[in-house]
């Protein structure tokens, strides 16, 4: 699966991470890996612009998503001359992002990744303009982001295990491999006569 990034905003944002969040959910949502997808973070100036030409609303928004090719779900993975889908672009906005994650009370990360999985979901035809299509898109939303959370803790709760273990085997002097003397040579024989 191809993922690309590109950070326009002016905002440090963790790019990986956003990555991670977009792969876990393409992941979840059984995409193929065979998938393309574009990441943009902009400007507020660049949101306002695409907000007002695409929605025709006013001012910028978080995230949007422009979905590029259909799916054919009914295509088997192993059928001949399968080709990339490119899913399209998700475009978030991280300055606007950043009010939004304060009013939520939890990091701008945290916000991101929300947005990029809202975003995929839209790429993959999910909507929420009617209350039931809303109720499955951000069930299915929450979950995705529920469990991408609870694999970032438990990743990171074995890096420290083993950043702990290491620190342990150094103060041991364990922490260098022995490398094995070959046994030496067995000196001739000398003959007497």
């Amino acid at each position: 699966m191809s993922i690309e990034i590109a950070n326009e905003s002016g905002v440090d944002v963790d790019e990986a991470s956003i990555v991670s969040a977009a792969r876990y959910a393409l992941d979840k949502m059984e995409v193929s890996p065979l998938a393309e997808l574009s990441i943009l973070c902009v400007t507020l100036e660049v949101m306002e612009d695409l907000h007002e030409r695409w929605m025709d609303l006013p001012g910028p928004t978080d995230v949007m998503a422009f979905p590029m090719d259909e799916l054919d779900s009914s295509r088997r993975p192993d059928a001949p001359d399968a080709s990339p889908a490119l899913l399209g672009d998700i475009v978030l906005c991280p300055a606007f992002a950043k009010d939004q994650a304060k009013t939520a009370g939890h990091a701008l990360i945290d916000e991101l990744h929300l947005l990029t999985v809202h975003g995929v979901l839209h790429l993959l035809g999910y909507d929420h303009a009617e209350p039931a299509e809303e109720r499955e898109m951000f069930g299915l939303q929450k979950r995705i982001l529920t469990e991408f959370q609870s694999a970032v803790s438990e990743l990171n709760r074995k890096n420290a295990q083993r950043n702990a273990d290491d620190r342990v085997l150094g103060i041991a002097g364990l922490d260098t491999p022995v490398t094995p003397v070959p046994p030496a040579a067995p000196k001739p024989v000398e003959e007497t006569p």
